[in-house]
């Protein structure tokens, strides 16, 4: 149990590593181009991130460069789990204009208001799991890879993304997707061994709690 623990920790460590490699290679984005770039996003999104139906993500202080990196996923084939993303993401001409939507939606700041209400003793559930996994199930506490109140460890470490404060119906989508294959473009499959061990009761637990982080 204590080796799939370490192993994790070794995962985590070569993806920040990675990641750090990645942002130092990478151009940077123009949030004032990605504003006018970013129109087609906006009729699901939200044109300042904040999307206002609880299935489509907040995009709003969401890493650049990991919002880049989902459109090229969805490009590529990486990702392959929301068919209408996929054809929004076939319509960003670059990799260039990939980031510029990203800095534009990192730019814009997450709404203070939650569009599905919870329950409070599901969210202490929840900021447990969120803080301290569970070891003999080899769920990975989240805050080790996705940072304190699930803000992330910085925007030059953008292969973990923020998820404070996102939407729980759309959490709970994509750990769904992640714990039935259809969805794998996590860093070396580490997202989909951790949903496939989380009960349903941890997954609706730390869903909750990260959406009540506003």
């Amino acid at each position: 149990m204590w080796n799939k623990m370490q192993m994790w920790g070794a995962v985590v460590a070569m993806a920040l590593g990675a990641s750090l490699a990645q942002a130092a290679d990478s151009l940077p984005g123009d949030p004032a181009a990605g504003e006018a770039k970013a129109g087609l996003c906006g009729g699901c999104h939200g044109f300042d991130g904040n999307s206002e139906d609880a299935t489509f993500p907040r995009l709003a202080g969401q890493y650049a460069n990991y919002i880049a990196k989902q459109i090229q996923d969805f490009q590529r084939g990486l990702r392959t789990n929301n068919e209408t993303m996929a054809g929004m993401a076939a319509m960003v001409e670059s990799e260039q204009d990939a980031r510029d939507i990203g800095s534009y939606f990192q730019s814009q700041k997450m709404a203070k208001s939650p569009l599905t209400s919870a329950d409070k003793k599901l969210v202490e559930k929840g900021e447990k799991i969120f803080y301290q996994g569970n070891p003999k199930s080899n769920v990975y506490a989240c805050v080790n890879c996705h940072g304190e109140r699930g803000r992330g460890k910085a925007p030059n470490v953008s292969v973990f993304p923020v998820i404070g404060g996102q939407h729980r119906d759309y959490l709970v989508k994509q750990l769904n997707n992640f714990r039935a294959g259809e969805r794998s473009n996590d860093p070396a499959g580490m997202m989909t061994d951790i949903a496939k061990n989380m009960t349903e009761e941890e997954l609706q637990a730390v869903t909750a709690y990260l959406a009540s982080l506003l």
